[in-house]
């Protein structure tokens, strides 16, 4: 006959069995009950200590699923330090997703700045022409990618140190927290160590998630570029001996004071969809330079513009839209046709009334997007570049408003804009479709 067991066996044995059987559920979970059963002698002990197992095991069942949920949510993305969470569209399907009916035309137009807040979620929108967009950028990559993509010095810290923050955010945050159903974040493990990549599940890509010593600052705006159907400026302010320390501001929201930094160049961007200008002969240059074409920009809009882009805050999110007409011209405009010539030698024949190209006139619409980063104080300017028919506005009933816009670029605040925009070359001949 066994020898009755010592109390201190039973728990021993007990504990053993218990941990053995959190470890192993639920495939053991029977084979190690029946054996407890056996260990102990009375049925009602057995009845109550399986009861309490059971609890214990669905109990800790609960806790292995909310730690799987936890460690999903942290692998789904990489925080970005001093950025805010995008808000995630988790059904979202940019496939159905029609673009934005943009109509910013007014009776009369100022030179402002015009701005207003926007959600940091609202940074990069989606729609159903993306996978055609994304298309046509590679073309143009493809054959002008000294124009689309440019530093203004690769070996300077500050500008690669903008590029790697704005890139971080975009590739490990951004995308795969707002758009799940078209980005989605992986740790991988390469010699040099554990990584994260960045899959684009709608044209199957995968790209690295941050900048490193084997992906170029370069190499991230081409990224970038072939990732979302926007255009992104990055500015950074004139450094001065009077700056103060970056510790002085850092994290702060603000930056140092209008009279220390009131001069920003334009260091790096991505641009596929210029606006009758090439982007290649701005880098590098001030904003005043930049916009040194633009009638009336240095009386009515340069001061105001730097004061404004010298204290813009860390989490403050603006956007802006302007239009123009576009004849004959595609998305990749860097070589003119959407503005007047700065060779004035160069004359343009005006288009005469019933002889406008319809089919190839549009519309053509730019959503600006201004934000400020928060470790390297660069500014980002984003450029969404929408165009639509000039038979669609029409038809929309608005041909009226159109043309009445057109003429009030000649009795706004800057009347020399009419002709910055071309009006003289097509005004007349896209009025009398609009009002026929």
């Amino acid at each position: 006959m066994d020898q009755p067991q010592s109390q201190a066996e039973i728990a021993r044995r007990l504990l053993t069995e218990i941990r053995s059987l959190i470890y192993n559920v639920p495939e053991h979970t029977k084979g190690h009950i029946e054996l407890i059963k056996a260990t102990l002698g009375s049925p009602s002990q057995t009845q109550l200590l399986v009861s309490a197992l059971i609890g214990v095991v669905l109990l800790f069942q609960v806790y292995i699923r909310f730690r799987n949920v936890t460690a999903n949510r942290k692998s789904r993305f990489l925080a970005s330090p001093g950025f805010p969470l995008p808000e995630a569209l988790s059904d979202f399907d940019w496939a159905t997703q029609e673009p934005p009916q943009l109509r910013p035309f007014r009776p009369k137009y100022h030179l402002t700045m015009a701005l207003e807040n926007m959600e940091p979620s609202e940074l990069i929108p989606m729609d159903k022409t993306y996978k055609e967009r994304l298309q046509y950028r590679r073309k143009i990559l493809k054959e002008h990618r000294e124009i689309v993509i440019a530093m203004h010095d690769e070996s300077d810290p500050r500008i690669t140190a903008a590029v790697s923050e704005f890139y971080r955010y975009i590739m490990s945050t951004y995308l795969p927290v707002r758009y799940p159903t078209m980005f989605r974040l992986h740790e991988t493990t390469f010699e040099t160590g554990k990584a994260y990549m960045l899959e684009n599940l709608v044209l199957n890509e995968l790209y690295p998630s941050e900048v490193t010593q084997l992906t170029s600052p370069m190499r991230a705006l081409e990224i970038l570029y072939k990732t979302v159907d926007e255009d992104f400026l990055i500015l950074l302010p004139e450094e001065s001996d009077s700056d103060s320390s970056p510790s002085s501001t850092e994290g702060s929201g603000k930056t140092a004071a209008a009279t220390v930094q009131t001069k920003y160049r334009l260091i790096a961007y991505e641009n596929c969809y210029p606006a009758g200008f090439n982007p290649r002969k701005k880098l590098g240059k001030l904003l005043a330079d930049i916009h040194a074409p633009v009638p009336g920009y240095q009386d009515k809009l340069e001061k105001s513009m730097d004061r404004y882009f010298a204290n813009i805050e860390v989490g403050k999110y603006v956007k802006r839209v302007n239009w123009s007409i576009s004849t004959d011209t595609e998305l990749f405009a860097a070589f003119g046709g959407l503005h007047s010539s700065e060779n004035e030698n160069q004359k343009e024949e005006k288009i005469k009334e019933g002889q406008l190209d319809v089919d190839s006139t549009k519309l053509r619409c730019e959503r600006q997007t201004l934000h400020r980063l928060p470790k390297s104080r660069a500014l980002v300017f984003g450029f969404h570049t929408y165009t639509y028919p000039i038979k669609q506005i029409k038809e929309e009933g608005l041909g009226e408003d159109l043309a009445t816009a057109i003429d009030g670029l000649k009795t706004g605040s800057i009347p020399a804009i009419h002709d910055y925009k071309r009006g003289a070359i097509w005004g007349d001949a896209v009025k009398a479709y609009l009002r026929s």
